[in-house]
């Protein structure tokens, strides 16, 4: 069984250009600085999981499609 779907390519090409807003970009990049070095509290962590969760859905969403930024 193909699992497989067909899309229009706009949509396709729609989808596959997906990323986080810069902002979220740049509170991620802050978050994952700041548990690096071990600066997270528990709110902070919840937030960075949530931000990682999302980035990955982005990339999963991208996965596949040489066009992809």
């Amino acid at each position: 069984m193909s699992s497989a779907i067909s899309a229009p390519l706009d949509w396709v090409e729609s989808v596959s250009s997906l990323k986080l807003p810069a902002r979220a970009d740049r509170r991620l990049r802050e978050l994952m600085d700041r548990n690096t070095d071990g600066q997270l509290n528990r709110a902070d962590r919840a937030e960075l999981e949530t931000l990682v969760e999302l980035s990955e859905s982005l990339s999963l969403v991208c996965a596949g499609n040489v066009d992809c930024r």
